[in-house]
């Protein structure tokens, strides 16, 4: 697999970005592509192994070694074959994964591990340029029909599937548009819209049906699409997000992460009749949690043209190291600056908010915040304290939540009779995906609880191969790292 000595001739090397003081003029994508000899090069470093450890970390199964042996022999169409083998949306993951694929590699144990998200991104836009991703349309159609609810990752990956199988799948999404949290909760600065636009048209055209404004539990009843449709899989996401009980929370100015995006999204996109806006274009901004949420928050507060961005983490700041008790090849919970945190924010670690602070007209003028410790004992959860006499308050008007989610809305669950774990997400079996109720299934962050783009994508593939098995007794869809190389 790649050149044999080409780890020890060639450096990682990642894609650089444009200077901060042009990108956060505008939306658009902002990184510097690699030419392809340097692609070639970092191909190369795919050292043999023996054991491509890359295979664990990726939840699809990717066949990382294969894809990028044929980019260092200049194969590139090979390796576009190779690449959606087993994963549906390349260009997502090649944009938006953390990567536990290289956290796994085995050079990665004493050098810098091959830039396998980056090298997966330029065969899927190499692939698109030369026009090699077309619509593959099944040979022959069952008389099965499926409805898939949710169009984000995991529901269009289960609905691609499903229709390949011959199946005749619609897809519902209560949003005007297609995509989910791809469309309205990431930011056009890391994933331009047309990037789903372009690979919509080829579901499209492959002959998945779309309809979009539409609320299922609310303007479909389940018991209604019970009846119309052989199987359901359910890829609603997990979306009821997390609060802050504290004084002054209902306060105008404390916002979750969750409306301030997809406004913004749909600001960029045109949209009209936005509804009041939420903007932190002249404001002094906080916002709390430090995921990848948080981070969006971040560029997208500095290119709305806010006075100051801090962010908030309640958690102490983590090493850049990997940790010694997150070996390899497990994903270490290292610190992980982003592009957007290097625009400008200061970031504070072990804080926590106690309150917000209003005006008169019950607009947020400030919060308070301590700093705080967490206790450690073997055998326990570790217990927060706070660390007395460190209070301060902080200049905010405008505070963004950006403290994830606690589970899937329970609507459908309730008119399906679907069981639920402690979380509020459905209960399904991870073998087969059943939930409790005969046909109806259960994908992605709604099943698992809130996750990764790359493990919505497994989850859908892997549910249409078990929906499809229920439906006709046996299924050739491909399971986990499972290849199916005539489809692109």
């Amino acid at each position: 697999m790649g050149k044999t000595t080409g780890f020890m001739e060639y450096e990682r090397k990642d894609e650089s970005y444009a200077p901060v003081k042009d990108r956060v003029k505008h939306y658009k994508e902002f990184t510097k592509p690699l030419k392809e000899s340097e692609l070639k090069n970092q191909g190369a470093r795919c050292m043999d192994c023996g054991i491509p450890f890359c295979h664990s970390g990726c939840p699809l199964g990717n066949l990382i070694p294969d894809f990028n042996d044929a980019v260092y022999k200049g194969k590139w169409e090979k390796a576009t074959e190779i690449l959606h083998a087993t994963n549906n949306f390349p260009e997502f993951t090649g944009r938006l994964c953390p990567a536990p694929c290289e956290e796994a590699c085995v050079l990665g144990i004493n050098e810098n591990p091959v830039s396998i998200e980056n090298i997966e991104k330029n065969i899927v836009e190499t692939a698109f340029k030369n026009n090699w991703i077309k619509p593959n349309l099944p040979l022959k159609r069952t008389d099965k029909t499926i409805a898939v609810i949710g169009s984000g990752p995991a529901g269009l990956a289960a609905a691609q599937q499903l229709n390949r199988a011959g199946h005749t799948v619609t897809v519902y999404e209560r949003d005007e548009k297609i995509g989910g949290l791809l469309r309205f909760g990431i930011p056009d600065f890391k994933m331009e819209k047309n990037v789903i636009d372009r690979r919509l048209k080829i579901l499209i055209e492959e002959g998945i049906l779309f309809k979009t404004g539409v609320h299922i539990g609310i303007d479909i009843k389940a018991q209604e699409l019970k009846t119309k449709f052989d199987a359901i899989v359910l890829c609603g996401g997990a979306t009821i997000r997390r609060s802050l009980p504290i004084p002054g929370a209902d306060l105008k100015g404390v916002v979750q992460a969750m409306d301030f995006l997809p406004q913004n999204n749909r600001r960029v996109a045109k949209t009209k009749n936005l509804g009041e806006d939420i903007l932190a274009t002249g404001k002094d901004v906080v916002v709390i949690g430090g995921g990848d949420t948080g981070s969006d928050c971040i560029g997208t507060s500095i290119r709305q043209g806010a006075k100051s961005v801090s962010n908030f983490e309640i958690m102490p700041m983590a090493t850049t190291e990997r940790p010694e008790n997150h070996p390899w090849p497990f994903w270490p919970m290292r610190l992980r600056t982003s592009s957007s945190h290097k625009e400008g924010a200061e970031r504070f670690f072990s804080i926590s908010t106690k309150k917000f602070i209003g005006d008169k007209n019950g607009n947020l003028k400030s919060l308070v915040t301590s700093e705080v410790e967490w206790e450690l004992k073997p055998g326990q959860r570790p217990i927060l304290k706070e660390i007395a006499g460190t209070e301060k308050e902080w200049k905010c008007e405008l505070a963004l939540l950006a403290l994830g989610f606690t589970g899937s809305e329970t609507t459908l669950a309730d008119q399906f009779g679907l069981e639920l774990d402690a979380r509020t997400n459905i209960k399904a079996s991870e073998q087969d995906y059943k939930t409790n109720i005969p046909g109806v299934f259960v994908a992605g962050d709604q099943r698992r609880g809130q996750s990764l783009i790359v493990w919505a994508i497994s989850e859908g593939r892997q549910a249409a191969h078990h929906i499809d098995t229920y439906l006709m007794g046996k299924s050739d869809l491909p399971l986990k790292g499972e290849g199916d190389l005539p489809r692109v």
